[in-house]
């Protein structure tokens, strides 16, 4: 099995998938900080189109998920404050396992936000 690191965005105010998402992959490297890996926007259907991490790629550690939804919103027309009340949501996780596929969904609103493990 080769392991895989995925997401992907649903707006629960609207019921419908968030396109348009900048998610940034950051490790959080010790004695260095964060350090972003990859970024990518979320397609129509609130997916990358592509892994965040894969293959060889999928290393041990802690990483976060930047999820930029003050964007989001503001492009929708749905917030007009400045700043947002939610404006990046960093979502940290760990990865014990390299060969499994991790699943970070984020369910967003304009005012608050969940997660969870998915498959």
């Amino acid at each position: 099995m080769t392991g895989k690191l995925t997401t992907h965005v649903l707006d629960i105010s609207i019921g419908k998938p968030a396109g348009g998402v900048l998610v940034e992959l950051v490790t959080v490297c010790q004695n260095k900080g964060l350090e972003i890996l990859r970024s990518s926007y979320t397609n129509e259907d609130g997916r990358l189109n592509l892994p965040l991490l894969e293959g060889e790629d999928m290393k041990q550690g802690i990483y976060e998920l930047h999820f930029h939804v003050g964007d989001y919103y503001r492009k929708l027309g749905a917030s007009n404050e400045s700043p947002s009340f939610l404006d990046c949501v960093p979502v940290r996780f760990g990865v014990s396992d390299p060969a499994s596929h991790y699943h970070v969904p984020l369910l967003i609103s304009p005012g608050g936000y969940s997660t969870y493990r998915g498959s």
